[in-house]
């Protein structure tokens, strides 16, 4: 318990520190990602993924809450997601490479002998859905951090509840390194995670779920794990049948999300962020819930009857949103640049 209190507030403290300490070099050195009319530092990633792997890794070093194989080399796919997760904040890497890698990674961490080799393709499958789908989420300030510290919370919860005490450490220290994160990423967001930083929390929570229901009841396994990441999955959802509907390809972005869709009637930035977690934080405590056996496996349907009422209501048509002309002068002269879509990454030297 003390150690446990120790390490999250370590991690929280690190990220944070690491996170003003890299924006201040993400804007030295012009890796800022524009959203909407402001250009806000990149790294943010790197702070989580430094922070979760310092502490987890002094925790497993000194034998004070060993890890484990299985989390170990859990927390080592996740930092090779990472690496491919800041490369792609700093130059194009196409969506099937995307794929690979991440897929390549999660069938370095699935449980060949307890799902079998079916069981696992399947496995390696929804590892790089989610993965992608908490990359997705973070189109808007604070959404996906605050998302994923209620899923390490609550997957750590499950951890613990199935004595797997160095996966439950793993994800406890993501939860405090997300939290420090969240102290400049929260609306509207000083630094913000990018690929890196994204990628990682959504492979490690992914492939930790797996871990965690490999053993357990199909039925129940699909539940819960369907309940704990329904926002993250939902948003996804309809980003790909908006997008398939409009004939847009998936690897364009566009003001599709579930936040912007919240906007559309009226919330802030802030206020739809709120909302997601709030939603979040009901559909993480149905799947702890089922994890415990304290509530039956249906009760994922309510979550899922949910997540339909927010695509029926939202639809999946895609939401125009105002564009304004970026405010940031181009490299070359002081003319704007044109109209940007929300998530356009700029790399540029500083001028003055």
């Amino acid at each position: 318990m003390l150690y446990g209190i120790t390490a999250a507030t370590a991690a929280l403290l690190l990220t944070a520190a690491l996170a003003a300490l890299l924006r201040t070099f993400a804007l030295r050195l012009g890796m800022v990602e524009r959203r909407r009319v402001r250009p806000v530092p990149l790294l943010g990633g790197v702070a989580v993924v430094s922070g979760t792997a310092f502490v987890a890794g002094v925790g497993d070093w000194t034998h004070v809450a060993p890890l484990g194989p299985d989390a170990a080399r859990l927390l080592v796919a996740g930092m090779v997601v990472a690496a491919l997760g800041l490369v792609a904040d700093l130059w194009p890497v196409a969506l099937a490479a995307r794929i690979t890698v991440v897929a390549g990674a999660a069938a370095l961490t699935v449980p060949y002998d307890q799902l079998g080799l079916l069981g696992a393709v399947v496995a390696v499958g929804w590892i790089v859905f989610v993965t992608h789908a908490f990359a997705s989420l973070d189109h808007a300030d604070g959404v996906m951090g605050t998302v994923g510290v209620l899923t390490a919370f609550a997957l750590s919860g499950c951890a613990a509840a199935e004595v797997m005490d160095g996966l439950a450490a793993l994800l406890s220290v993501l939860a405090a390194s997300l939290t420090g994160f969240l102290m400049h990423g929260w609306p509207p967001a000083r630094i913000v995670p990018g690929r890196c930083g994204a990628l990682f929390a959504g492979f490690v929570l992914a492939s930790a779920g797996v871990l965690v229901h490999a053993e357990r009841e199909a039925g129940a396994s699909v539940a819960s794990l369907f309940a704990l990441t329904a926002v993250a999955s939902a948003d996804a959802g309809l980003v790909l049948v908006s997008r398939w509907r409009a004939g847009r390809p998936l690897s364009r972005s566009g003001p599709d999300h579930l936040v912007h869709r919240l906007r559309r009637v009226g919330l802030t930035g802030r206020g739809a962020a709120v909302v997601i977690g709030v939603a979040a934080f009901a559909g993480a405590t149905v799947g702890l819930f089922i994890d415990l056996g304290w509530v039956a496996a249906g009760a994922a349907w309510w979550v899922a009857g949910a997540v339909v009422l927010v695509a029926a209501v939202g639809g999946v048509r895609p939401v125009s949103l105002p564009r304004r002309p970026c405010s940031i002068p181009s490299p070359g002269g002081s003319a704007p640049r044109p109209p940007y879509r929300s998530d356009a990454l700029v790399l540029k030297r500083r001028t003055g």
